[in-house]
């Protein structure tokens, strides 16, 4: 969508042109899942899926959203702002952060349109964020850093949508670069970008189009039993701090005596942690099969001990790791639902889609949608 279907799109809902427009991409995460909240390294890039919002002063306190996607408009008075839960909290919880930092935001109308799949696990809620954040930032002439927005647009997240998750998501989505992933060490905030460009492989995501409910309740979860385990080890360890700071021999020592379940998550993370770097080294070396390996490693951990994968899942990436020319494939995302992310060598690319979307629907009965991804840059006006 460019700039002038956005603007037309503007004019028929608010009746008016809309001062700018601003694009935010959904993201991928090559590995390092579930390791952004235990402050370890993930591996993301923004993809050629976003978010985009066009965006309007008003000279009172109204806040006026419409969301494409559902055809529904919401307003609320600034000082009357409250989680709603639904769509509008990830616009209203950029808001209230900024309000909570002593920006003074006036009121506007704000049109929300894109095409990423909503509920595929590629973080449309943190482009939305990111989006909003970016384009209040260019409104009101804030001159916020990237790195403020990208807190303020987790802390959203926690507290308008109730979800405690990591920074990788708002990250990804603001600081994508076009052919690079980022390795983002999210402890420190340090990162790098690493080049991701070969010819002879293409990342294909095949959405399960099933969300499981559980997904944002078990997330907690997940966040809590790691701080379960982290708790065992400081009784002996007192200057650990988080997962990222745990070796394999402390989590065999001192948490599988006590709870194997505690000791299946907190292993994963550690191993996640040990997974990414490996990957990276990887990579340098152009060894793109053993980055597929790794990613497949992945997936069964986050299956077996971390269990947040779903049959549909499960199912996808079995039939996909059968098929010559996939050399890597794993759920992406939270999990309990949407996409697998699949390494598949160029020359295969149509039959390994063929056998995957028809091996899905005879094994599950349900139908899959294939999206092929490249690399691109993150938020940004239009």
């Amino acid at each position: 969508m460019n700039k002038q279907q956005i603007q037309l799109l503007f004019q028929q809902v608010f009746n008016n042109e809309a001062d700018l427009c601003v694009q935010s991409p959904g993201r991928i995460n090559i590995i390092g899942e579930h390791t952004d909240y235990n402050n370890g390294f993930v591996l993301p890039a923004a993809i050629d899926k976003k978010v985009i919002v066009g965006i309007r002063k008003r000279d009172d306190d109204l806040i006026v959203m419409y969301a494409e996607a559902f055809e529904e408009k919401k307003e609320v008075k600034i000082p009357e702002m409250k989680p709603l839960g639904d769509w509008a909290d990830y616009i209203l919880g950029v808001v209230a952060q900024l309000i909570k930092k002593d920006y003074v935001v006036g009121g506007f109308e704000i049109l929300l349109t894109g095409d990423i799949p909503i509920g595929a696990g590629l973080s449309s809620s943190a482009a939305v964020e990111c989006a909003t954040i970016f384009a209040l930032n260019e409104l009101f002439h804030f001159g916020l850093e990237k790195m403020e927005m990208v807190q303020m647009a987790q802390m959203a997240e926690h507290e308008y949508a109730g979800v405690k998750c990591g920074i990788m998501d708002q990250f990804a989505s603001m600081f994508g670069k076009k052919d690079h992933l980022i390795k983002l060490d999210c402890r420190s905030l340090e990162y790098e970008y690493i080049p991701f460009q070969n010819q002879d492989f293409v990342l294909v995501l095949f959405n399960s189009n099933v969300k499981h409910a559980l997904v944002d309740s078990e997330y907690n979860i997940r966040r809590n039993q790691c701080n379960e385990g982290v708790e065992m080890i400081r009784k002996y360890h007192p200057q650990i701090n988080s997962l990222r700071d745990v070796e394999t021999e402390m989590v065999e020592k001192y948490i599988r005596p006590q709870d194997e379940l505690i000791y299946r998550r907190c292993q994963y993370v550690v191993s996640e942690n040990i997974r990414l770097l490996q990957l990276c080294k990887a990579l340098n070396h152009n060894n793109l099969d053993k980055c597929g390996k790794l990613m497949h490693e992945t997936h069964l951990g986050l299956s077996e001990d971390y269990e947040v994968s779903c049959p549909e899942l499960d199912l996808l990436v079995k039939i996909a790791m059968e098929q010559p020319g996939v050399i890597g494939a794993r759920l992406v995302g939270g999990g309990f639902g949407g996409c697998t992310i699949n390494l598949v060598r160029q020359e295969n690319l149509e039959s390994v889609i063929y056998e995957v979307e028809n091996g899905y629907k005879l094994s599950s009965g349900k139908e899959s949608t294939t999206y092929i991804v490249s690399v691109e840059d993150g938020t940004k006006l239009i």
